[in-house]
């Protein structure tokens, strides 16, 4: 089974739990839940999944395409234009969003993915491209 979808969002990078100290309960901030519910929502649009999740591995590609400022001249913006973007999110937190986010839809658990490639590059507009193979 082969997956290939688009998020038309700009990548996030998985924030680490907080903790609060009144209930003693860890709990995952709200732009991480947002945004792995926009991952969700991506893939159950492409592929409205009826079936149960798959117990094989999988071999995950992930290319997260950053605008650049708007600031930017014309000219560089022809210079950087699919040049790697070297800023935060860091590709392993991107990647951790995005697979954890994908749990019971397109694989029982993230721990399925054996081979990965995250990319971080510029683009002319701020989008996820994930491929998803069963090996």
């Amino acid at each position: 089974m082969k997956y290939s979808f688009e998020i038309l969002e700009k990548a996030i990078g998985k924030e680490r739990p907080r903790f609060n100290r009144r209930t003693n309960t860890a709990y995952t901030p709200q732009k991480t839940k947002n945004f792995e519910e926009i991952v969700r929502w991506s893939f159950v649009s492409k592929y409205n999944i009826e079936q149960e999740a798959s117990y094989e591995p999988f071999r995950a590609t992930i290319k997260a395409i950053f605008k650049p400022p708007v600031s930017t001249s014309k000219k560089r913006l022809r210079e950087i234009i699919g040049n790697p973007y070297m800023k935060k999110p860091d590709a392993d937190n991107i990647a951790k969003a995005i697979l954890d986010s994908l749990n019971g839809l397109a694989y029982k658990d993230d721990n399925q993915v054996v081979d990965l490639s995250v990319k971080k590059e510029y683009g002319l507009e701020n989008k996820i491209i994930v491929i998803l193979e069963e090996i």
